[in-house]
């Protein structure tokens, strides 16, 4: 995975990316009718139910927009919510207030989505040894934020993007000229290059599973679109020869039973591309 530097200069590059994009040369509607000395206050308010997120990183944005905005915070990342809930305060310049509304908004809204729609998932979960993982269906730009969400909700990151691990899947595989020429050519690559990557290898059958284990250095087979009971034998197979990991279609109805299949972890892209945005509003008072 990434470092905490490295993670904390993506979040800052959102930030300065949504306030170039929302505000550009200036809030001209603020601008326009509130005087620069006015000072306010505002609500973040709760329309809708399940778990909150992107607090701290409202937090960040505050900051940047105004480092004298005060935030009173009232409900932390990862706790749940319902309607009528209020989150916390801002005080301070209320056209500062205003500059960082819909940047706040839209970040909440999306990262608390995700943070609920994964605790869902961990919970279907509880009970078995199995793992929630996201992946990188994340959208464009706002990578970073929605991994953070599922670190709220109780998931665990996959690779932050195709530097941090290798990742070896079918197409890879192919335009490689097979699954072993794809590890041997990568190890030697890795070797060459000094990098201390961890490898994971897909798995389209469980033919391909016996081949991968003849190669040594693989850190995790990832088990694609198999049926529960070739998921099992694929389990049986791997032992503990190296970790094991399903994707594919999984959802609501099914993750349950791959799981109980006994994988260590489960990946799921509909953790940050099918989400609908939690409600919520900011609220002068």
């Amino acid at each position: 995975m990434i470092s905490e530097a490295q993670f904390q200069n993506e979040l800052n590059l959102i930030i300065q990316n949504g306030i170039r994009e929302d505000i550009g040369p200036g809030d001209y509607s603020s601008l326009a009718c509130i005087p620069d000395t006015a000072q306010g206050r505002a609500k973040l308010l709760v329309k809708d139910t399940g778990i909150i997120a992107g607090v701290a990183f409202a937090q960040m944005i505050f900051e940047n927009v105004d480092p004298t905005l005060e935030v009173e915070v009232f409900i932390q990342d990862g706790m749940p919510v319902k309607h009528g809930d209020v989150v916390f305060n801002v005080s301070g310049s209320s056209q500062s207030i205003l500059k960082a509304e819909r940047l706040v908004l839209n970040s909440m809204q999306r990262m608390s989505a995700i943070a609920t729609k994964t605790n869902n998932y961990v919970q279907l979960l509880e009970g078995t040894k199995t793992m929630i993982l996201d992946t990188r269906k994340t959208t464009p730009g706002f990578r970073a934020c929605e991994k953070w969400a599922v670190k709220i909700g109780g998931g665990e990151n996959h690779r932050f993007a195709l530097y941090d691990m290798v990742m070896l899947k079918d197409n890879h595989n192919d335009f490689a000229g097979g699954i072993t020429q794809a590890i041997n050519k990568t190890k030697a690559f890795l070797k060459h290059n000094n990098l201390d990557l961890k490898i994971i290898v897909e798995a389209r059958n469980l033919n391909e599973i016996e081949e991968i284990l003849q190669s040594e250095g693989v850190h995790r087979i990832l088990i694609d679109n198999f049926n529960f009971e070739d998921t099992k034998k694929a389990v049986a197979i791997i032992g503990n020869r190296c970790q094991t990991e399903s994707s594919g279609n999984i959802n609501e109805k099914t993750i349950r039973q791959y799981a109980e299949c006994g994988v260590d972890y489960i990946s799921s892209g509909a953790l940050t591309h099918s989400v609908y945005n939690m409600d919520l509003s900011l609220k002068a008072f």
